[in-house]
């Protein structure tokens, strides 16, 4: 099938690599000339395990390419997935002009009847805008189907080559035949395409985000009460957990949610409900909640030091705003950074993959470290804001004898409370208690 993705971010470019690979014609089409230059020479502007060597190899073999002559890459289509940023406006709604020029684009630009996929994160009623753009110049038919995308930085292609389920929003025949056929070598372990209307499909997108976000946030204040009561809350996430009404997912406590999707996705909906006369207050709950629960790093650190932060050097590992992924939008990481920084601290930092990332957001005001080790030499204190694999069995004695103090602020449970407690560490971390 001929397959056009408008749009090469994180998720146009998994789309287009993924489609390419069970044996597509696929195109990815972006009017930025330098991301597009990069991804000619398989230089992969995101960091996401295995897309390179996905890009790289299905390049190679002629399924997929990258243009930046949008125009081109519509007249060849026979299904054109929408995929370009919807960044969220101050109000908090979603930003659709780029979708919708990408729409009318499509109806000046199309050769034959075709499917219209939005794959970007829209509210409900986009898909009718999308329509009516397109329609304004189209000259042939065509079919409208929302397909929103659950895809987890740091696990995105497996995502979306083993997808727990595929939603298609559709209103014709036809777009439900090609969108079938198109995703039938995903869903041969029987895993379930689920089909219909397109309103049902933008709202099902927003749903799931806005629930995965209120159970962070749900989980940060029972870690908070736990701390008070004197429970733990790994030994909670667990008894909760292993209830079949509840599972195990997105109950793991931490410095807050953040990233490209929740913040913008919960704001999205709530502004969704506001204009259509309902509330949903549940989600303004969430939203406060991980606003403060952005601030529980900071109050660690003071509270473990003893006095301000003024003058002392604090050691961050982890600046992404979870592992396997350089994305540091709405990061918990900047949120420290800022306040240590405002009241005089001085912060080195390590990240396995977004240091480039913090250099766009930080410039020079932080010491950026090659190791994580480095980042100790001579700081009070070290805080784990980002759970990377290698942070989880370090060299204990090193850090201690490398910090100016043994104090750690473990912001995602890595370690033993007892444990630190022995090797003499002041150890505070989420829900567990101060040792």
């Amino acid at each position: 099938m001929n397959i056009t993705v408008v749009g090469t971010g994180y998720v146009g470019l998994v789309v287009g690599a993924c489609l390419a690979e069970t044996g597509n014609d696929v195109v990815c089409a972006d009017v930025d000339a330098r991301k597009i230059g990069m991804l000619h020479k398989n230089e992969i502007p995101i960091y996401e395990p295995g897309l390179e060597a996905l890009v790289e190899r299905n390049q190679k073999q002629g399924r997929l390419t990258f243009t930046t002559d949008v125009a081109a890459s519509i007249g060849t289509a026979e299904v054109i997935f929408i995929a370009v940023g919807t960044p969220p406006d101050e109000d908090g709604s979603a930003d659709l002009r780029h979708v919708l020029n990408v729409a009318e684009n499509i109806g000046k630009h199309m050769k034959r009847e075709l499917v219209v996929v939005t794959k970007s994160t829209v509210p409900v009623g986009t898909a009718g805008k999308v329509q009516a753009a397109v329609a304004k110049h189209a000259k042939l038919p065509f079919h409208m189907c929302s397909n929103p995308e659950f895809l987890k930085e740091g696990a995105a292609v497996d995502d979306f080559l083993k997808p727990d389920r595929v939603v298609l929003g559709v209103e014709s025949d036809h777009a439900r035949s090609v969108m079938a056929e198109l995703y039938a070598p995903f869903v041969r372990t029987g895993k379930p395409i689920i089909f219909m209307d397109i309103a049902s499909a933008e709202m099902t997108k927003y749903a799931a985000n806005a629930m995965l976000a209120t159970r962070i946030s749900f989980m940060n204040e029972i870690a908070n009460l736990c701390e008070r009561v004197g429970a733990d809350v790994d030994l909670v996430r667990k008894g909760i957990g292993s209830d079949n009404r509840i599972g195990p997912s997105f109950l793991f406590p931490g410095p807050g949610y953040g990233g490209s999707c929740f913040p913008k996705d919960v704001k999205a909906l709530v502004r969704t409900a506001t204009e259509y006369g309902a509330r949903l207050s549940v989600l303004d709950a969430v939203e406060d909640a991980n606003d403060r629960q952005k601030q529980r790093l900071h109050e660690k650190l003071v509270k473990a030091l003893g006095a301000g932060v003024q003058g002392t050097r604090i050691a961050i590992w982890g600046l992404a705003f979870k592992p396997n992924t350089d994305d540091m939008r709405e990061a918990p990481a900047l949120v420290l950074i800022e306040q240590l920084l405002a009241e005089g601290a001085t912060v080195a930092v390590h990240d396995p993959a977004a240091m480039h990332e913090a250099k766009h957001k930080l410039g020079d005001r932080v010491t950026y470290c090659e190791t994580n080790y480095e980042a100790l030499d001579g700081a009070d204190a070290l805080v784990i804001v980002t759970d990377w694999n290698e942070y989880r069995h370090p060299d204990f004695a090193r850090i201690k004898a490398t910090l100016n103090r043994p104090v750690v602020i473990d912001g995602r449970n890595l370690y033993s409370a007892p444990k630190m407690k022995s090797l003499g560490f002041v150890y505070d971390s989420m829900g567990r208690g101060r040792t």
